[in-house]
């Protein structure tokens, strides 16, 4: 008989306030949102996010990932070289891993620790350790290690400092976009990241596809010289009135690109119905 989910909880996440233009609040990785330089000229002013829409967002995020499934808090896929973790899938690379996918556990680490929720003392060290767990089959196998059921309890309790890592994010990411684009594009890029930030949908979208599959600036997340990130999803929105449709078209697009141009071994071609799930959950009514 097939285990019935369960949904976890998103525990103290009424308590979240965050905007996403206030560095202070940022944390480990506020330095980020210094980087951008010449398009500072098109700055965009996000709205405040307030508790339910925070609590929301999350929880969203967090059913993208794992389906509410506290049992995929801790997970490994078939086919890759490392874990993913928490309501985001944190990815965490084993020692000697050194793949193209941008490595999103250890900030979440450093931000937990700045925000005073500190990970498990075997693993709240600087650098952050690699992934103890070298592959798939002996992560499995290790349900017992009292590192990992440290782990398990550490991020079943610290859904909010997830959260926020989520916002802070995006908050990170979009002035670095904005900052790399061509110096004739920024202005396009800064009005449609407004369109965007103008909605729940929009803002919704804009962390989901940062988690999802990152800020798209890293070049060696690329196949065949094309990435498929929000600089990439940005870029390639088409101008439709409604910026929640638009961006979860160009979403799609950009996905199905990222699987053409995927090496045949990886077998991405069986993550794109999903993928395409995902990216047309971004689009709302446009009124």
């Amino acid at each position: 008989m097939r285990r019935r989910a369960r949904s976890l909880p998103l525990v103290r996440l009424a308590r979240i306030l965050h905007r996403f233009t206030n560095p202070s609040r940022i944390g480990a990785i506020s330095g980020l949102a210094l980087l951008v330089g010449a398009a500072a000229a098109h700055a965009v002013e996000f709205p405040p996010i307030d508790d339910a829409e925070a609590r929301a967002i999350a929880e969203r995020v967090f059913r993208n990932e794992t389906g509410g499934d506290v049992e995929r808090l801790l997970w490994w896929n078939r086919g890759e070289a490392f874990p993913s973790l928490g309501i985001g899938h944190f990815i965490w690379y084993p020692a000697g891993v050194d793949e193209r996918f941008e490595e999103s556990f250890p900030a979440l680490v450093r931000f937990a620790r700045s925000r005073g929720a500190p990970a498990p003392a075997w693993l709240d060290t600087e650098p952050v350790p690699a992934c103890p767990w070298p592959d798939r089959e002996t992560f499995l196998a290790a349900r017992e290690d009292p590192r990992r059921v440290a782990l398990a309890r550490w991020l079943r309790e610290r859904t909010d400092v997830q959260a926020r890592f989520l916002l802070a994010r995006v908050e990170a990411s979009v002035p670095r976009v904005a900052a790399a684009a061509a110096r004739g594009d920024r202005a396009r890029i800064a009005a449609r990241v407004e369109a965007l930030a103008a909605t729940a949908a929009g803002r919704f979208a804009l962390v989901d596809y940062v988690n999802f599959k990152g800020h798209g600036l890293a070049p060696r997340e690329r196949y065949r010289g094309e990435g498929w990130g929000l600089a990439q999803v940005l870029e390639a929105m088409d101008g439709r009135p409604c910026a929640s449709a638009d961006f979860a078209a160009a979403a799609e697009r950009v996905l199905e690109r990222r699987v053409r141009n995927s090496p045949p071994e990886r077998g991405e071609a069986r993550w794109l119905p999903g993928w395409r799930s995902r990216s047309r959950a971004y689009a709302a009514p446009c009124g």
